[in-house]
């Protein structure tokens, strides 16, 4: 039987499945397939991060050694399955995201109420995840060099005005995971994207609907809030994506990273839009604590050369890939492949 001597023992859940379960609304969820395979394959992510004295739930402690060490190479001696959860004496779990589905599924393994959130503070975290917090914070990011407009809309005759209004336009749903629940429209919606419409219009009741900008290059900014209220940075994020979807991240230090957005942007006008991100963050974040990023993009200048910054394209009130990457040491690219039936987490030289 594993014993551990940690004073405070914290922990670690990945569940990748997070968004999904946020946008449903139930409080029992079951993943589809995909979302199930993520969180198999890559439920030993956070020995990465974790700290010494930390566990990290796993179905196999065999096989997330084995995954672990192929990556890291070294070993992680905290690795628990959910029939030991009753029998440790877990100060505060830390999961990917918190959402009702997996309190209720750590309270049901026996893990102590108040090692969890309570159910009100998971609805909390589920409003505070809603697209209109960055559709709010947005307009107060608007400084000189800086690009962006979104607005909430609750029918299609308002989706419909705004697409005439900014001719092609990117819907979103409030909630909705990387790369699912966007379209993009152009003119009158088609009969798939109609149907698409009402159909999350009538299980979410609106969408975001945003000008589509001719987009440079993807980064966020990764954060975290501590237990007294104040937000800190913890670094930038360059990442890829494919139709939306995230497909990598470059690891390099913050100097490298910096270099890189300084080719299209002022990093000054970077640091005052992270310095009003924490500013303005730290009191609508409410009771949340913990890790969370603010997706943004380069923006080609319409008819002009040069670029402008999209300072909120999403907040992710999550950890993040970005936030994994921060935490891993070497240089390259960071990629989540799927082969062989399984996903798995690589580090490309480059």
């Amino acid at each position: 039987m594993l014993t551990f001597a940690a004073e405070m023992m914290i922990l670690n859940v990945f569940n990748p499945e997070h968004d999904l379960a946020l946008a449903s609304g139930l409080s029992n969820f079951t993943a589809p397939h995909a979302g199930r395979q993520l969180h198999a394959d890559l439920d030993w992510l956070p020995a990465i991060w974790a700290q010494p004295g930390d566990i990290v739930l796993v179905d196999s402690a065999e096989a997330a050694q084995r995954a672990f060490g192929r990556l890291m190479h070294r070993s992680f001696d905290g690795f628990v399955v959910k029939s030991q959860l009753s029998r440790l004496d877990i100060s505060r779990v830390d999961p990917w995201g918190w959402d009702e589905p997996l309190r209720r599924f750590l309270l049901r393994w026996g893990v102590s109420p108040q090692a969890c959130l309570t159910e009100s503070e998971v609805a909390a975290v589920r409003e505070l995840s809603h697209r209109r917090t960055a559709v709010g914070l947005l307009p107060q990011l608007r400084l000189e060099g800086t690009v962006g407009e979104s607005q909430l809309a609750d029918s299609v005759d308002a989706v419909r005005a705004l697409a005439d209004k900014w001719g092609r336009v990117v819907v979103k749903a409030p909630w909705s995971s990387s790369g699912r629940g966007i379209r993009f429209i152009s003119g009158e919606p088609d009969a798939s994207q109609l149907g698409w419409l009402l159909n999350t219009l009538l299980r979410q009741g609106s969408v975001v609907v945003e000008p589509q900008y001719n987009k440079v290059k993807d980064f966020a900014i990764e954060f975290v809030r501590l237990d007294d209220g104040r937000i800190v940075c913890r670094g930038l994020s360059l990442f890829h994506t494919t139709n939306g979807a995230y497909t990598g991240n470059i690891l390099a230090s913050e100097d490298e990273k910096r270099e890189v957005i300084s080719r299209y942007l002022s990093v000054g006008l970077l640091d005052a839009v992270q310095a009003e991100i924490c500013r303005l963050l730290a009191p609508m974040l409410g009771s949340y604590h913990g890790p969370f990023g603010v997706d943004m993009m380069v923006v080609a200048r319409p008819e002009a050369d040069g670029f402008l910054l999209h300072p909120c394209v999403e907040i992710n009130l999550r950890r993040t890939m970005g936030h994994v990457a921060l935490t891993i040491p070497r240089r390259g690219v960071m990629q989540v492949a799927y082969t062989d039936n399984h996903y798995k987490l690589r580090i490309r030289p480059v």
